[in-house]
């Protein structure tokens, strides 16, 4: 699995310290462990959580701008368990209303002794930080105009928001809030992953 990782991060272009690649690994490994109890994401196979779950969230990372970041319907903490690793420079709160998702990332937080993740359990729309976040990154919500309207509430003044996507549905775009533009769709190359993956940045 180590072997596996390094190659597709080599492939994907990306620098990664030894040590940020142990903890994806060992993320990876407890994710695996706690999903037969947990159910927490449908990906079984180890190997296909690193394609699927790992490198997909941390292709992302070069389109990160600023501190501070939020990751809403986080689920067992994707994107932003990943990201938090690779950039212990950044902060991330990681939002999801289940609480045995929560209760797996205090774990991992714990475990892996990861210093830049806050967990919260809430529903996006009770949850009322003290500070807009630079950036509101989702993979999970169904559309843009869902996210943006849920979280309208999270970014700061110059926030922005992040919609990671399969393709990118022109009739989608065409539904978000009047107030609501797309400012970049950016193409991800995911190696070992088929089918497109695009990131689609959204500012109001």
């Amino acid at each position: 699995m180590k072997q596996q990782l390094a190659n597709l991060i080599e492939q994907a272009g990306m620098d990664i310290p030894a040590h940020q690649q142990d903890q994806l690994i060992g993320y990876v490994e407890m994710l695996h462990k706690w999903n037969k109890a947990y159910n927490l994401t449908s990906v079984r196979d180890p190997q296909e959580m690193i394609i699927k779950h790992i490198m997909d969230s941390i292709v992302v990372s070069q389109h990160l701008e600023g501190s501070n970041f939020i990751d809403v319907g986080t689920g067992p903490g994707l994107p932003g368990i990943p990201l938090a690793i690779i950039n212990p420079d950044k902060s991330f709160t990681l939002l999801d209303s289940l609480g045995k998702r929560i209760r797996f990332i205090r774990q991992v937080i714990h475990e892996l002794k990861i210093d830049n993740v806050t967990p919260i359990q809430s529903r996006v729309e009770d949850f009322q930080p003290e500070l807009g976040f630079d950036g509101v990154l989702s993979r999970a919500f169904a559309s843009m105009s869902d996210m943006v309207n849920w979280c309208h509430h999270l970014p700061s003044e110059h926030g922005y928001f992040l919609a990671l996507k399969g393709q990118v549905d022109q009739v989608e775009i065409d539904e978000l809030p009047a107030d609501c533009s797309v400012t970049g769709i950016k193409p991800l190359s995911v190696p070992g992953l088929e089918g497109q993956r695009h990131l689609v940045i959204l500012a109001r």
